[in-house]
């Protein structure tokens, strides 16, 4: 299993646009953000679909710290970000999109600067419906931030 995963990992993850499919879960067009020096965080941005009922409940990366699962919402017209303690849902046959302003996966206390063109390791942990958790190993590509982002005023 050790070997076919790596083999998935190795031949898939070349490219960003390269859809990646692990068991019971299909993650397609994944980046990050680039950062600046001195930043601290920054987000990492994808489509998953599960076959199956599950959730994105994790992930860790050599880049960061801590790796977490987010949303970003309003309330009362402020937008607010928080950590999701139970992880992302994943229904079944639908596509949950973690991009910007909405879910994401935050990198944070970053270890170098993040470069546009580069790419970043990434696990995320995946748990189906009965609880079973399955790690999956990604490289995502970094890219630069696109004007307007995420943020709306």
């Amino acid at each position: 299993m050790k070997l076919l995963s790596r083999l998935i990992t190795t031949t898939t993850l070349a490219t960003l646009a390269t859809t990646v499919v692990a068991q019971n879960v299909t993650v397609s067009d994944a980046w990050v953000r680039a950062t600046v020096a001195g930043q601290m965080a920054t987000g990492a941005f994808m489509k998953i679909t599960a076959k199956e009922p599950g959730k994105l409940i994790a992930g860790s990366s050599p880049v960061a710290g801590v790796v977490e699962v987010h949303e970003m919402k309003m309330e009362k017209d402020v937008m607010k970000m928080a950590a999701l303690p139970n992880g992302l849902d994943l229904p079944a046959g639908q596509t949950v999109e973690l991009r910007p302003g909405g879910y994401h996966i935050m990198l944070m206390d970053l270890k170098a600067p993040l470069a546009a063109d580069s790419t970043v390791p990434v696990t995320l942990v995946f748990q189906d419906a009965k609880g079973k958790q399955t790690k999956q190993e990604f490289k995502l590509p970094v890219k630069a931030m696109m004007g307007g982002g995420g943020h709306k005023h």
